[in-house]
């Protein structure tokens, strides 16, 4: 996929930015980023814009590794979960050839009482 080039304008200052994500999806994050920093800036008037910035990128960072956490973890769990549902399909097969052996026994007893 080509990359595109984007024009962002975040806390007054203007960027360009090459990205294989869409134009949407870009502006979209700038918007968020526009917003955090602005926020930031208005809570703590004296925070500078590279403040903001890394203030921004440290909510970020925690975001993403929370995130990864809890990725991490629903992987083990699905693991898990398969890892159980292996083993129950093994002993259903076994039971069920359990039950077919025990059908023939019952049939060769059935059939030496006639």
């Amino acid at each position: 996929m080509p990359a595109n080039k984007v024009k962002l304008e975040i806390c007054g200052s203007v960027y360009v930015v090459s990205s294989t994500d869409t134009e949407d999806y870009v502006l979209n994050l700038a918007e968020r980023l526009d917003r955090n920093m602005n926020e930031v800036m208005a809570s703590a008037p004296s925070a500078s814009v590279t403040t903001a910035a890394v203030l921004c990128a440290l909510d970020y960072l925690d975001e993403w590794q929370k995130a990864v956490l809890v990725s991490d973890n629903m992987r083990a769990q699905i693991k898990d979960c398969l890892e159980d549902a292996a083993k129950s399909k093994l002993a259903a097969e076994e039971a069920r050839r359990e039950v077919e052996r025990l059908r023939r026994e019952l049939e060769q007893l059935k059939e030496g009482k006639q």
